[in-house]
């Protein structure tokens, strides 16, 4: 997943190209994950993401399509394990930075 501009909300769109998925993709999960993704409407009918949504797509995302699991597995896993499954990625995340670093300084050598 490309890292987003720090900004207060994302169009559809933005999570779309961030995340590699259709933005029908990111409108579907909004239906399917209400219970977790609470966007702001604007005058012109966009939904507008927080911070706290990309956050909650992250673990979705996570859950669906890194981990293979079904969307009714991924809504009963975050409603019974959040705190470990956001701290797992949160590990994973800084180990693929940790990653990209090690191969920048392998190219450099």
């Amino acid at each position: 997943m490309n890292d987003l501009p720090d900004k207060i909300y994302y169009r559809t769109a933005e999570l779309a190209k961030a995340f590699g998925v259709n933005a029908s993709l990111i409108r579907f999960w909004g239906k399917e994950f209400a219970f977790i993704l609470k966007p702001k409407v604007n005058a012109k009918g966009e939904r507008l993401y927080t911070k706290k949504d990309v956050e909650n797509f992250k673990l979705i995302y996570n859950l669906v399509k890194e981990n293979g699991y079904t969307l009714d597995g991924a809504k009963k896993k975050i409603r019974t394990g959040r705190q470990k499954i956001n701290k797992n990625i949160s590990v994973i995340e800084r180990l693929k930075k940790v990653k990209t670093e090690l191969q920048k300084i392998k190219e450099n050598l």
